[in-house]
């Protein structure tokens, strides 16, 4: 074999590897979720989502989460902000949102995602072991925003995907495997908005916790004056900030929450 076939082979096989490890996820999602809507697995809070056909632009309500495209396409609008995920792109929701979200899918080429559901106690027991419980975040960090996925998390995916077909693999292995991906994710470019959405030391970690007692008790009375004391802000201050996590005010955030919760 001449020097440059030998080159041209070597080049190629991490393309091949690539292809045959994607064609296994499409094969093991379609034995875990053959039906299109949302799957749920035999491990609480993950869910599988399959769409065989596009979806046009629609309201959806996401709990804090990890979102990762195996196949397809998904468009998320909040406000005047795009977000684009793909099989090359995961997306992380560190507060929970009302937004629109459009998919792109064919019958030859379905639209295939996992959610992963962020388990803040999990969370914080990173973080203590990571020593960075008390660490702050470089930049006022968002509620939503999408990310390259990396080899590593590509493979705790295939892997967790893999444990979900057996019963026993699923309760043995996969709880470490969600783990893992946690930590691949708070250790990557999302890490700073789920820290300070748990550890509520900035303006952001105070709105995740407003958010959070508004889903708790949207049915209930709420005022937007007790929700700015409770997170130790001026009426003002509490606005502003609300409006840079979810491109909206208070009440119409509790008003938009009611809606999909009713349409769901």
């Amino acid at each position: 074999m001449s020097p440059h076939s030998l080159q041209s082979s070597l080049s190629s096989a991490p393309i091949a590897e690539a292809h045959a490890a994607q064609q296994r996820l499409i094969e093991v999602f379609d034995m875990l979720a053959p039906k299109q809507g949302m799957t749920r697995s035999s491990l609480e809070g993950i869910n599988l989502m399959r769409a065989n056909t596009p979806m046009p632009r629609m309201p959806v309500m996401y709990e804090p989460s990890i979102v990762i495209v195996c196949q397809g396409r998904k468009r998320g609008y909040l406000g005047d902000q795009v977000f684009q995920y793909d099989a090359q792109q995961y997306l992380v929701l560190s507060v929970p949102l009302p937004f629109e979200c459009e998919t792109e899918a064919s019958p030859g080429e379905p639209f295939l995602g996992i959610s992963i559901r962020v388990d803040l106690t999990m969370v914080a027991e990173l973080l203590m072991a990571l020593n960075e419980t008390q660490g702050t975040a470089r930049n006022e960090p968002l509620g939503i925003y999408s990310t390259p996925l990396d080899p590593a998390l590509s493979s705790a995916v295939q892997r967790l995907l893999e444990a979900l077909v057996s019963p026993l693999d699923a309760r043995i292995l996969a709880p470490g495997i969600v783990r893992e991906i946690c930590y691949r994710v708070l250790t990557g470019e999302q890490g700073d908005a789920i820290r300070a959405a748990l550890t509520h030391q900035n303006h952001f970690g105070r709105i995740a916790k407003a958010l959070r007692r508004i889903h708790a008790d949207y049915h209930g009375a709420l005022d937007v004056d007790t929700l700015a004391a409770e997170a130790g802000m001026s009426l003002a201050v509490f606005h502003a900030q609300f409006k840079a996590v979810t491109a909206t005010s208070p009440m119409q955030y509790v008003k938009t929450t009611v809606c999909i919760t009713r349409a769901c």
